[in-house]
């Protein structure tokens, strides 16, 4: 039998958690965001402690939903150590993955301009698609490109339908655990959704079929803005990129590049990006009201 995985990074989303079904609910402090909070909670420490009892011995889980401050962590088997908030780096956004073997991904979505997905979006729902290569560009490519400098594997991925053939087709290999929204939320049986995806972690942590991923550049990025013509022209005068009627182009040497590139467009001025550090403690202070805000109605 191969060698287990023994030191786990967790990427937790909201999108493709157990308790989101609508826009709402995945807004900061919309009608039905607490309950995708704690449906979020459950469905990972449900994986935590799945892993744990498997034997892994270190876990991390970075919660990677709008302010980064969604888990509730005292709700999270203590096996666990929960990261909430944003960091500069090394990883952007994620931090230091530290000594981690591989990485799942828990509760994403699809690419924006997927048909038929639950809330695509990648990094921002202002972006109604993207493609780079002529392909759609979901953010496990983004993620799973920042961490392969440090030969982590993404051995599984949870999400709706088309977020998880996305995946299955990006990173060959990975496992996936889809959650099917089209039906009634009330008809959905979440403790037995929760538990086959208990299960297929702990499957997870056998898969060496699956290695570190990246693919070599260069990428031509295609990004067509929600918000049309005017917007698509400020933000690529903003930056510098080219631009033709609501269609940014950006073309970047690696992946690194693009990523580097895409957060610029999605989240940054030229002004906040010289204050990064300020601009980051001012958002992880909004998350914490809202993470007092969620235990306040939680119980």
């Amino acid at each position: 039998m191969r060698e287990s995985f023994r030191r786990i990074l967790i990427i937790s989303d909201i999108e493709g958690s157990s308790a989101c079904w609508n826009y709402e609910a995945s807004s900061f402090m919309g009608k039905g965001w607490r309950d995708a909070c704690v449906g979020m909670t459950r469905d990972v420490s449900a994986v935590v402690t799945a892993l744990s009892d498997a034997g892994v011995r270190d876990i991390t889980v970075k919660d990677f939903h709008r302010t980064g401050y969604n888990l509730l962590p005292e709700h999270i088997d203590s096996r666990a150590r929960v990261v909430s908030g944003y960091k500069r780096g090394p990883v952007p956004g994620l931090g230091d993955p530290g000594n981690a073997q591989a990485v799942i991904f828990l509760g994403m979505h699809a690419a924006s301009g997927s048909a038929g997905a639950f809330l695509p979006h990648t990094l921002t729902s202002r972006i109604a698609r993207l493609e780079v290569n002529g392909r759609l560009m979901p953010e496990l490519a983004l993620f799973s490109a920042a961490l392969a400098p440090y030969h982590l594997p993404p051995v599984l991925f949870s999400g709706c339908p088309v977020a998880c053939d996305q995946a299955a087709e990006t990173v060959p290999g990975i496992l996936t655990w889809p959650i099917d929204k089209s039906a009634d939320p009330e008809r959905f049986d979440a403790e037995t959704w929760r538990t086959g995806l208990a299960d297929a972690a702990v499957r997870s942590l056998q898969n060496r079929a699956v290695r570190p991923w990246c693919p070599d550049g260069p990428f031509e990025a295609v990004i067509t803005m929600r918000d049309g013509v005017s917007v698509a022209r400020k933000l690529s005068r903003r930056w510098g990129f080219g631009c033709r009627g609501e269609k940014i182009f950006i073309t970047a040497a690696d992946m690194a590049a693009l990523y580097s590139e895409l957060i610029r467009l999605c989240y940054l001025t030229p002004v906040i990006e010289k204050i990064i550090p300020l601009s980051l403690g001012l958002s992880n202070l909004r998350g914490k009201f809202g993470l007092g805000w969620i235990r306040r109605g939680a119980g």
